[in-house]
């Protein structure tokens, strides 16, 4: 008996063994939540994105070994991180309308950061604010009207981009020549020329980032520059988009108008197209008719033939590669 000691003490482990492991499979299938947390854990993870080094707005370094200037531009770089969808937008909308955008304020000698500040007023949409300002640029009516654009109930030019980019440059330049400093510019867009210089004269400061500031505008430029980095440096952010998954620049042709157009549904149709492709080209008309007893000259822009089809855009190379980095679909886990 002594001699099958061993025997019966490995035995009677494995046993228990055998029953532990058991008890512990009944215990799993028996707790479906468990199994969630677990997989939950396993496989979700946040990572803190890392500031840049240095940043700078057209030119003008941004202070980041200042705290409190620090942690504004941290703030504004995790949203646009982890705010996906609207991040997103902004790279497919930018495909379309930067280069409708950036020529305009070269020509203009503003700035190219400059085209950002579109990114942080609307996200490159045709929206209206809860003040009133619409459009990309997102104007008020009376500012819109002062810096050169028509605004009635007929037509909006706040809703045409070429128009609107150029009235924002005019704005700009003028708070350029007032503060000498393109970033107090940008911030003026926000809180206004006056504004901007009243709060200076009362804090006895010269620089945005030395002023306390309501929070709308004490975040605006460091929306800025949150959109500006994560457009220049997506893969940094966890952004790997393909050349496709851009919105693509549609090829289009111009029609000059002098006269009324009494039945804008009725001149889309004797074009081949619709009166909704009228509007989403030229969202700055209102209404049915491009009324015009004063016979000024207005550009309406159309799609050229076939333009609207998503194959005419989707004949691309098998070998894409993901925009401003050279990672392949396939290198990625």
């Amino acid at each position: 008996m002594l001699k099958n000691k061993p025997f019966y003490i490995a035995l009677t482990i494995m046993t228990i063994g055998i029953a532990v492991v058991f008890i512990f499979a009944i215990g799993d299938k028996q707790d479906p939540d468990r199994d969630y947390r677990g997989a939950f854990q396993r496989h979700y993870k946040i990572f803190s994105p890392e500031l840049p080094v240095q940043a700078d707005f057209a030119g003008e370094k941004v202070p980041l070994d200042d705290i409190l200037v620090r942690e504004s531009f941290d703030r504004e770089i995790l949203a646009f991180t982890f705010m996906h969808s609207t991040t997103q937008q902004m790279f497919k909308r930018a495909n379309r309308y930067f280069p409708v955008i950036a020529p305009i304020l070269k020509k203009r000698h503003v700035p190219d950061d400059f085209k950002f500040l579109a990114i942080a007023e609307s996200n490159l949409g045709n929206v209206t604010s809860p003040a009133g300002a619409e459009g990309v640029w997102q104007f008020l009516a009376s500012t819109g009207r002062k810096y050169g654009l028509e605004v009635n109930s007929e037509i909006d030019e706040r809703y045409n981009l070429i128009k609107a980019t150029e009235a924002a440059c005019n704005y700009l330049l003028e708070a350029h020549d007032s503060f000498g400093d393109w970033t107090l510019a940008a911030a003026s867009y926000n809180r206004g020329i006056g504004g901007m210089a009243r709060l200076l004269k009362s804090q006895k400061v010269t620089s945005y980032y030395d002023l306390y500031l309501n929070e709308e505008t004490a975040r605006y430029i460091f929306r800025i520059l949150a959109a500006k980095e994560i457009y220049e440096n997506p893969t940094n952010y966890g952004f790997y988009l393909k050349e496709s998954d851009f919105y693509p620049t549609v090829k289009t042709y111009t029609v000059v108008v002098d006269t009324t157009i009494s039945d804008l549904p009725g001149f889309a149709k004797d074009r081949g197209i619709t009166y909704r492709i009228i509007r989403e080209f030229n969202p700055w008309l209102h209404g049915y008719s491009l009324p015009n007893k004063s016979r000024r000259t207005y550009i309406l822009t159309l799609p050229e033939r076939d333009a609207l089809s998503f194959s005419f855009y989707t004949n691309r190379k098998a070998s894409e590669t993901y925009f401003h980095d050279t990672l392949k679909i396939n290198e990625i886990h």
